[in-house]
């Protein structure tokens, strides 16, 4: 009933943002895996040892199951042991120079059949920013896409999923948040399917336009081996927090999906050391100020 027409959003999704990227990177292009297992099928789009990106993936997957995997009804426990359907695109962007941000978004649509009901539909998604050597002109275009994405929608929407998106990119286990926020909304289904579509398609877009402006501008500030190894160092985060809290992975793991494409999130290298402490009044350190929810649109003052 509605699968069609989300299905051609998200895949336009997919080669608009391939296409973006490429045009960024001029080196490298992405190459296509289209697979197929006992869930469903997919079509995993990974550029690799480019320019710009050290490595880039843009997963589009349709899954279908007997039976709701226990991360997806945490909150909705009605529905545990319906069969389901779930497709989305899902990228995490990995660049080479540390001054370029690594950037993660999402879009996905769940249907529910619990037996005897009508379905239970609702979206999901967002994006979010992870620099190592932050500016704070790049997260205001980062976060005024965001806004602007939002506002047809209703004044409070970017407000809403912006605070979402800083409590859910959290480290609890480290007291910081994962980068410097943007949106992130789930069980969307507060307006009609039209309207919650049209959603979608605005966030996958305005990841574009939110992004490709910072690596355009910083992809070629030069860089050496100190600025490297924190880099290396700081992926490891995103490690940490992949495998440890997010949702996305756990229900793709708990599902029986693919795995190669559920774990194409996490970076090509990284370090870790113990106890690493950067330099006090550092470039390094100077990440720490940035690793806590802020109202960067705030005016100033």
């Amino acid at each position: 009933m509605y699968t069609e027409s989300v299905l051609a959003v998200l895949k336009e999704l997919q080669r608009k943002i391939c296409a973006a990227l490429e045009s960024q990177d001029g080196a490298a292009v992405f190459e296509a895996d289209v697979w197929q297992s006992k869930l469903g099928t997919g079509e995993s789009r990974v550029l690799k040892q480019g320019a710009v990106f050290e490595q880039a993936g843009v997963n589009f997957s349709h899954v279908k199951g007997n039976a709701m995997p226990a991360s997806a009804t945490a909150h909705r426990p009605e529905l545990a042991g319906a069969p389901f359907e779930a497709m989305g695109v899902s990228l995490v962007i990995h660049p080479r120079n540390p001054y370029v941000p690594t950037s993660h978004a999402n879009v996905r649509f769940f249907v529910a059949y619990p037996e005897g009901k009508e379905p239970v539909w609702w979206f999901g998604g967002g994006f979010d920013l992870t620099p190592f050597y932050p500016f704070e002109e790049d997260i205001l275009h980062w976060h005024k896409t965001a806004r602007d994405v939002c506002a047809p929608f209703g004044e409070t929407v970017y407000a809403e999923y912006k605070q979402w998106c800083d409590e859910y990119f959290y480290l609890k286990h480290r007291g910081e948040t994962r980068g410097v926020g943007g949106l992130f909304f789930d069980d969307l289904n507060r307006w009609d399917f039209e309207t919650c579509l049209n959603f979608i398609r605005q966030v996958g877009e305005g990841y574009i336009e939110a992004y490709v402006p910072i690596v355009a501008k910083r992809k070629h500030t030069e860089y050496g081996e100190r600025e490297r190894d924190f880099q290396l160092y700081r992926r490891g985060r995103y490690v940490e927090f992949n495998l440890v809290w997010d949702r996305g992975t756990l229900f793709g793991l708990q599902s029986g999906g693919r795995t190669e494409s559920i774990l194409m999130s996490m970076p090509p290298l990284v370090r870790f050391e113990y106890r690493y402490e950067p330099q006090e009044g550092s470039a390094e350190a100077r990440l720490n100020d940035f690793l806590k929810p802020r109202d960067w649109l705030a005016e100033p003052g």
